[in-house]
């Protein structure tokens, strides 16, 4: 009975999948609570349309639910930058966030791409650690580069090679 009962409340893990135009309304909304200056729909629209853009979501329940991560990068010839990577506070914790990079990253190595950059804040220490595990390395850093209200921070740019 008691294992009845787990399974029943056992959290449903998000479904992996490309992401569509018709994605750039929960794009933006999640843009906007994981970052200062979130972005808005018509930006999304844009990007998701673009034929360089390659983005993933994250679907709750299975794939059955509304979009609850997101990652988004931007492809020219061999090399790739990851523009966006947010997560719903709720899935925060659960893995999601390695699931989606790992995907994404898969599907950027499929395409032809042999090497991936992106940025963080310095001071994200969650996101350092996840791209940390996914094999990023620091090369390059931006002094100042995020304006915050209690003073600029700077900008870790971070690669990795894909075998693909």
């Amino acid at each position: 009975m008691i294992g009845k009962l787990a399974a029943f409340f056992r959290r449903a893990e998000p479904a992996i999948v490309d992401a569509r135009s018709g994605d750039a309304s929960a794009l933006a909304a999640l843009h906007r609570i994981s970052f200062r200056h979130g972005w808005s729909e018509s930006e999304f629209e844009r990007l998701l349309s673009d034929r360089a853009a390659i983005a993933h979501v994250a679907r709750a329940n299975g794939g059955r639910g509304v979009v609850v991560g997101f990652v988004l990068s931007h492809r020219i010839d061999h090399e790739a930058e990851i523009l966006l990577v947010a997560l719903a506070p709720s899935e925060r914790g659960h893995g999601t966030a390695a699931k989606l990079l790992s995907r994404h990253l898969g599907r950027l190595a499929a395409a032809g791409v042999s090497r991936v950059f992106l940025e963080v804040d310095e001071g994200n220490a969650p996101a350092c650690k996840l791209y940390a595990r996914a094999g990023f390395k620091e090369v390059g850093r931006r002094s100042g580069y995020y304006r915050k209200p209690e003073g600029n921070a700077a900008a870790l740019v971070l690669g990795r090679e894909l075998n693909g």
